[in-house]
């Protein structure tokens, strides 16, 4: 249904009311030709107005005063003059404007109505259009395969993968070394009255901790600052240690053999001794191994079955000695 002509013609009322308006002007303010004129001139386009909202209708709706009608007075009634001729006609204008905008009222009223009941009319239609062509719609190769196997198709389960954790950060050199000069200052320095003892049980304490570089450069400090002390054999050998401990077999025996030579009576040469063999098993001299081994368990007997007989035996077996 076309809904235009119905639009068209509230909007010819509105221009009606807007004609209309400027006939309220009070008529002491104009002169009765300039009155007469404008008000021909609204009666006219309210009778054409009303033949735009209802063609064909002729005057069966609005009965209105036709322009230059006279007016139709009762007898016994006074005769009307120019004033109240015009306020008769102005009188049968204002009825015309107020029943042409109810009637326009009227009319909106039903075009609301209609134009709800054709959405609603048309929207099931477009729903069973879309349902239609859905029910229609081929199926695909994949969907056909599976329905021929007697298997319904299915949605394939994704899985996600975890994030990769991101890779550790090395080090760099310059924070290996930081992290390992705090360590070291870590380790507590004693302080007695012995100063000479307190720089030996320092490198002790630091070989304890596993920092053999740092404990090798306090004991060589140690001997040549006190080389007179009662720990100087306690110093050479724990050194040996130091390096066997380190992984330089070779070096460790050069401090066994010196400490051994130079103190064969110190408190630590049956120590070193022993120690001097399990280098050279551990360098594969096995001859120089098994000398240093017997002359350990000839000159310090006592030790090899006491303090020292653990390592003694360790040692033994590795050599063979014959």
């Amino acid at each position: 249904m076309n809904l235009l002509p119905w639009k068209q013609r509230s909007l010819c009322v509105v221009a009606a009311i807007a004609m209309v308006a400027p006939a309220a002007i009070p008529l002491h303010a104009q002169t009765s030709g300039e009155t007469e004129i404008r008000l021909r001139k609204v009666e006219a386009e309210v009778t054409a107005l009303q033949r735009v909202v209802f063609p064909g209708g002729g005057g069966q709706f609005f009965p209105q005063l036709q322009a230059g009608q006279s007016v139709t007075v009762q007898p016994g009634s006074p005769a009307s003059s120019t004033s109240s001729d015009m306020l008769v006609r102005m009188d049968a204008l204002e009825g015309q404007v107020a029943r042409l905008t109810g009637q326009v009222e009227e009319d909106r009223h039903r075009i609301e109505k209609l134009e709800a009941r054709l959405a609603g009319i048309e929207a099931p239609s477009k729903v069973q259009t879309v349902t239609d062509a859905s029910t229609t719609a081929p199926a695909s190769s994949t969907d056909s395969n599976l329905a021929a196997m007697g298997a319904a198709p299915k949605p394939a389960l994704v899985v996600p993968k975890p994030a990769p954790k991101p890779a550790a950060k090395p080090a760099t050199s310059s924070d290996a070394a930081a992290k390992r000069v705090a360590a070291v200052r870590a380790v507590v320095k004693p302080s007695t009255r012995d100063a000479g003892d307190d720089e030996y049980s320092y490198g002790f304490r630091l070989w304890e901790a596993k920092f053999y570089p740092e404990s090798q450069q306090q004991l060589k400090m140690f001997l040549q600052k006190y080389p007179k002390h009662a720990r100087t054999s306690y110093a050479r050998n724990l050194l040996g240690r130091d390096y066997l401990d380190d992984g330089n077999a070779h070096e460790a025996a050069g401090w066994f053999l010196q400490n051994y030579k130079l103190e064969p009576k110190g408190d630590r040469a049956p120590d070193s001794l022993l120690m001097l063999a399990e280098a050279m098993r551990q360098l594969g001299d096995t001859t120089r191994g098994c000398v240093a081994i017997k002359q350990f368990a000839g000159t310090f007997p006592a030790e090899a079955s006491g303090r020292l007989q653990s390592q003694y035996d360790v040692t033994s077996s590795g050599l063979k000695c014959k």
